[in-house]
C-alpha cells in the first residue's frame, strides 16, 4: 500500500514567502503528496491571502505562536499521514522533489530523511541549513557536508551519495510519523533551533537511522524567520546546544564534556568581543543563565531518556574537535575531515 505523505509548512507571518513558493510547491510536488501549511498565529494577512488564492490547501490555525517545535508539534498532532515532510515556506522546490525522500524511507530501519539544501541566491552553493547532511563533534558543535561554522561549499557533486548522517535539518525533513509521535515530537523548549537535531539524536539513541538524499533538491533563501545575525538566534543556539548534550549524551562524562563546552563558549563570546559584537556575547551569557536555571529539568529529561536508550546508532558522529580542525587545522571543507574519527558503524 502506498504510503500517504503530507509536505507541511510552518508558517510565521510569512505572506511573502507563500507568494514566492507555495505554487511552486504545489506544481512540483508527486501527486501522493498534500501541501499543507500550519500557521503559527501570524498577525500578517497570511490567512487571507492564502484563503484567496489557495482555497484547496488544508491550513491548520495555532492560538499564538508556539515556535518552530510547538507549533508543529501541535499542527502534526492532527495528521494521520504516515510520512510528514517538514518545510521550511522560505524553500524552493524542485520537480519531484518528494519522491526520493518517501523511497529513501521505505526501508524500515530508517526514521528520517533530508533532502541536499542548496542556497537560494546561489544555486551551486550548499546553504547553511544542513547543506548535504548533519554531524556532531565531540563537544556537541553541528556542522554539515558542505558546510563548517560559515563557510559554505560550491556544490561540485561530491556530496551526492546517500548515507547516514547524525542530523536531518528541520528546513526539508521527511520523517515517519510512527517515529515522531514514538519521540513525542520535539522539545519544546527548545523554541526555536536545534530541535531537530535533538529529535534526530533522540532517535539514534534507540536505534534508528537519519539519512540524506541528495536525490531530492531544494534551495533554501535562510533566515526567513531569524536572520543569520540576530541575537536572539544566538541566544537560542548556545542555549539549545547545551540542553541538546546534556538532555542525549549516552555516557556518564557528559559532565566532563559539558564543562569543555562552557570554556568553548566563553571563547566564542570574547570572539564576537573582539569584532565589535558584544550583543551576541551578552546574549551567550544569557544563554548559559537560561539553561542553569532549567538544570534540574534537563537532568530529569536525561535520566527519563536513558531509560529507553537501546542500540544507540552513532554512525556520523565525529569523535575529533570540529574548533581544532577548522580554527587550527585549517580544513574549511568536509572532505579535509580525516575519516578515520568518524563513526561510521
Amino acid at each position: 500500500m502506498t504510503a500517504s505523505v503530507a509536505a507541511v509548512i510552518l508558517n510565521y507571518n510569512g505572506k511573502s514567502y507563500l507568494e514566492k513558493f507555495l505554487g511552486t510547491a504545489i506544481e512540483n510536488s508527486s501527486d501522493n503528496c498534500e501541501i499543507i501549511v500550519i500557521d503559527n498565529a501570524s498577525t500578517d494577512d497570511s490567512l487571507e491571502y492564502l484563503k484567496k488564492h489557495f482555497p484547496q490547501i488544508k491550513c491548520i490555525v495555532l492560538d499564538k505562536n508556539h515556535g518552530f517545535a510547538g507549533g508543529y508539534n501541535r499542527g502534526l498532532e492532527q495528521l494521520s499521514h504516515d510520512i510528514f515532510i517538514l518545510i521550511n515556506s522560505d524553500i524552493e522546490l524542485t520537480k519531484n522533489w518528494d519522491i526520493p525522500l518517501v523511497k529513501r524511507l521505505e526501508k524500515p530501519e530508517i526514521a528520517a530523511c533530508q533532502a541536499k539544501i542548496l542556497a537560494y541566491d546561489n544555486k551551486s552553493s550548499f546553504e547553511y541549513a544542513g547543506a548535504s547532511g548533519g554531524y556532531l563533534d565531540r563537544e556537541y558543535f553541528p556542522f554539515c557536508r558542505g558546510r563548517i561554522f560559515g563557510e559554505l561549499e560550491p556544490d561540485l557533486g561530491q556530496y551526492d551519495q546517500a548515507q547516514q548522517v547524525f542530523w536531518a535539518t528541520g528546513a526539508c525533513m521527511a520523517i515517519k510519523s510512527a517515529d515522531f509521535k514514538r519521540m513525542e515530537g520535539f522539545d519544546e523548549d527548545f523554541f526555536a533551533h536545534m530541535e531537530e537535531i535533538d529529535l534526530c539524536h533522540r532517535l539514534k539513541n534507540v536505534g534508528r537511522e537519519i539519512w540524506v538524499e541528495p536525490k531530492s533538491v531544494v534551495y533554501h533563501v535562510g533566515g526567513g524567520t531569524l536572520a543569520m545575525m540576530s541575537p536572539f538566534k544566538t541566544f537560542l543556539n548556545y542555549r539549545n546546544g547545551l540542553s541538546l548534550l546534556v538532555k542525549n549524551y549516552p555516557y556518564s562524562d557528559f559532565k566532563w564534556v559539558l564543562f569543555k563546552r562552557l570554556i568553548l563558549d566563553g571563547i566564542s563570546g570574547l570572539n564576537f568581543l573582539a569584532r565589535g559584537l558584544p550583543q551576541h556575547t551578552w546574549q551567550i551569557y544569557k544563554a548559559h543563565r537560561a539553561f542553569f536555571k532549567q538544570w534540574d529539568k534537563a537532568l530529569e529529561k536525561r535520566d527519563k531518556l536513558a531509560k529507553s536508550h537501546k542500540n544507540i546508532n552513532r554512525s556520523g558522529f565525529f569523535r575529533g574537535s570540529i574548533i581544532w580542525q577548522y580554527f587550527l587545522g585549517r580544513k574549511n571543507k568536509f572532505e579535509q575531515l580525516p575519516k578515520h574519527r568518524f563513526v561510521t558503524e
